[in-house]
């Protein structure tokens, strides 16, 4: 299947949603930033990313910290070209501590329906290993996998 292209409707955000969080889920910085323009900008958090090579760079510093992460993403709104979402990831650290990280994104899409414009704001809670969510192996999360509002996040 094609990727959706703007102007979004429900159904094909929703598709485009789900593919971001399935490249994400790879941990693979070279496969998620094309996704993303050649010039694509972010705000992650407190750090601003401008291209493709920094968005490779910044993925592969996040995912040697933030080990055996695991995301589910849940469109919030859209319109045209754009495209809100907010989701949750699971993820320790190398001495075994276990977060859940919280946010909201905003995406802006070009014609052809790569990103151009990406602004995160994420906040991290620590869990204990026992209050995780998040139980699928690494990789996609399954289909008959509970979504954010299933899980009560």
């Amino acid at each position: 299947m094609a990727a959706p292209i703007p102007p979004f409707t429900r159904e094909t955000a929703i598709i485009k949603v789900r593919m971001a969080e399935d490249g994400w889920n790879s941990r693979d910085p070279h496969r998620v930033s094309l996704a993303y323009t050649e010039d694509s900008r972010w705000r992650n958090r407190a750090e601003f990313i401008n291209g493709r090579a920094e968005i490779v760079a910044f993925l592969t510093r996040k995912w040697n910290k933030e080990l055996d992460y695991r995301l589910i993403k849940e469109l919030w709104a859209f319109h045209d070209n754009r495209i809100a979402v907010r989701f949750a990831y699971e993820w320790h650290d190398d001495s075994g501590n276990w977060f859940r990280s919280y946010g909201n994104e905003n995406w802006e899409f070009d014609a052809a329906g790569v990103m151009e414009r990406r602004f995160a704001s994420i906040n991290d809670l620590p869990i204990n290993e026992a209050d995780r969510k998040y139980h699928w192996p690494l990789g996609r999360r399954p289909d008959d996998h509970p979504g954010l509002s299933d899980l009560g996040l």
